[in-house]
Formats: structure tokens, sequence, C-alpha cells
């Protein structure tokens, strides 16, 4: 199966042959994928060079001028490393643009701690406005690609991984799906921890909603599953763990509830590893995702009546 990223440079291609709003600005790192929508639209396709803060700052010129940019580099490097022209010369200047990023937080874990950006959504959370997209699977990413960059002016932050379902789903880049339903808590699985979680919670009396749209973040959703499964709530997400339990309390302001955050831990694991290392170190593999799901939910409240 091809990765998210294989999509998207053919489909940011045909978008810059069907858009002429549409630019692409790169710093370095994806150029290759593009080169023959440079020779095609080389006034639309910027290569900047490694200068993070430039690729942002290019980016937010363009949009002044009335153009969509997409916005690409590792996740380290387009969040991270230039979020001060993140927050101003896009936030700020109330510009938008399309960051679509790679690597998520442990993708290439031989690149080191600094190809590695497990807080890169926590970090938008601290700025207004934007939408954020965390597809489980490559056509998901096409999906949310093609809605991002239609997306009128808005900020979006697109994030692509390695790691993918292995199917996908119809997703509208706005509402979780219900993917099972249960009667004793609700877990909240984003994007590519999906499959880890079904296999986590397979017999447990719990219902399960995918989220690949994060921010705006689905409160409806959320309500309606906790009427019928009760108000334990778990949030798998592929980041830093805890990054939306502010949502779900928000969401449940008016509600007893009681909510555990599963992700990306702060610790760094210093050991390059491997992807699945470095997951199970995480807690974030099937095995430990169920111990921790199911002793959570199980010192909870008594099921919903049916």
């Amino acid at each position: 199966m091809d990765t998210m990223r294989d999509r998207f440079a053919p489909v940011v291609s045909r978008l810059l042959d069907e858009d002429p709003r549409v630019a692409v600005v790169l710093a370095e790192i994806g150029k290759d994928g593009f080169a023959e929508a440079a020779r095609r639209h080389p006034e639309r396709v910027i290569n900047v060079g490694i200068r993070e803060q430039l690729l942002v700052g290019a980016a937010a010129g363009l949009a002044l001028t009335g153009l969509r940019p997409v916005v690409h580099t590792f996740a380290s490097f387009l969040v991270e490393r230039p979020f001060e022209q993140v927050k101003l010369d896009l936030g700020h200047q109330d510009a938008g643009a399309v960051l679509v990023s790679a690597a998520a937080s442990f993708d290439w874990p031989s690149g080191g701690y600094t190809h590695m950006a497990p807080g890169d959504v926590a970090l938008l959370d601290t700025l207004d406005g934007w939408t954020v997209h965390v597809p489980g699977h490559p056509d998901e990413a096409e999906a949310l690609l093609r809605r991002a960059v239609a997306a009128g002016d808005d900020k979006v932050y697109v994030r692509l991984s390695v790691q993918a379902n292995r199917q996908g789903r119809a997703v509208g880049g706005e509402r979780f799906l219900t993917v099972r339903e249960g009667r004793r808590g609700v877990v909240v699985a984003v994007g590519p921890v999906l499959d880890a979680v079904l296999a986590a919670t397979e017999g447990l009396d719990v219902t399960v909603l995918y989220a690949t749209t994060v921010r705006p973040f689905d409160t409806a959703a959320l309500r309606r599953a906790v009427d019928a499964a009760g108000t334990d709530v778990v949030l798998v997400e592929p980041y830093l763990a805890g990054t939306s339990t502010t949502a779900v309390s928000e969401a449940l302001a008016d509600v007893p509830h009681r909510v555990l955050g599963l992700g990306v831990g702060r610790r760094e694991l210093r050991r390059y590893g491997t992807i699945e290392e470095h997951t199970a170190a995480h807690g974030l593999d099937a095995r430990s995702l169920r111990e921790r799901i199911g002793r959570f939910v199980h010192t909870g409240r008594t099921p919903v009546p049916a």
C-alpha cells in the first residue's frame, strides 16, 4: 500500500493544474515529488531551501496576494522550528495556508529527536482558528488534502504519517465516525491508531469513535456517545498524550465525567529503535491499550441500561 505522503505530491500537483490560486512552498524536503509540477507552474512551486522560517513567511506573503499556499516539510520543521512565523505571519495577519507535515511523532526513528514532533498539535492548540486533520489511511489523506485546499482562506494543518490503518473510511472533514457501540464508556481513536484501538477493545463493552478531524473537536458526536455509553472517556491520540483532554472536558462541562488521555509520553526515548518499538514504549500497541483502557472503564461506573 502506498503511504499518505506518496499521495501528497500527485494530489497537490493535480490541484495546481486545476486551480490557479494553488501554490506550493517547500524547504528542500519533498521537492523531487514536484519536479514535473514545477516545470508546468514555475511561478507557483517555490523551494526556499533549508530555511523553515522563510518557508512559512513566504507562504503568508503568497496568501496575502490571494493565493492558496500548500506548505510542506517534516512536522518538527513545519510547526516547531518556525512557530513564531506560524503565530505571527499566518495567525496575527489572518493569512490562510495549508500546512502539510510528514514524519509525525516518530515515523523516522533513525532521524533522531530533531525529526520527531509529538507536540505539534498541542502547540497549534495555543493559537486561534486552526483546523487540524489527522488522517489514518492514504485514501483519507487524499480526501482531507482536497478539502483543506478548498477551504477558502482557512488555516489548516494536515498531519501525514507512514503509520496507517488497514482500510480507509469515508471521512468528511468534520464529524467523528461511530465504529463500534457499547454501554460502558467511550473511546476516541484518532487517525492511525484506530486499528490498534479496535484490537484492544475487542470484547469490551465500549463505544469507539473515529476522529480524523480533531480541531474543531466534534462536541456533538461525543455528547451523543456518552448519552448512550456513559461518561468515562478514553482518548487515544498518535501525538502527545492528553492533547485533547481539555476539549473533552469543555464538551462535557455540564456533565460529571472521567477522562483518560493516552498517546505519546513526554519522556524522550533516546535509542533510535523502530516505529514498532516506539509505539510499544509509549503504550500505544494493542496489548498495552487493552490493559489501560480495560482497567479504566472497569473501575468506572456501571453500564448504561439497555
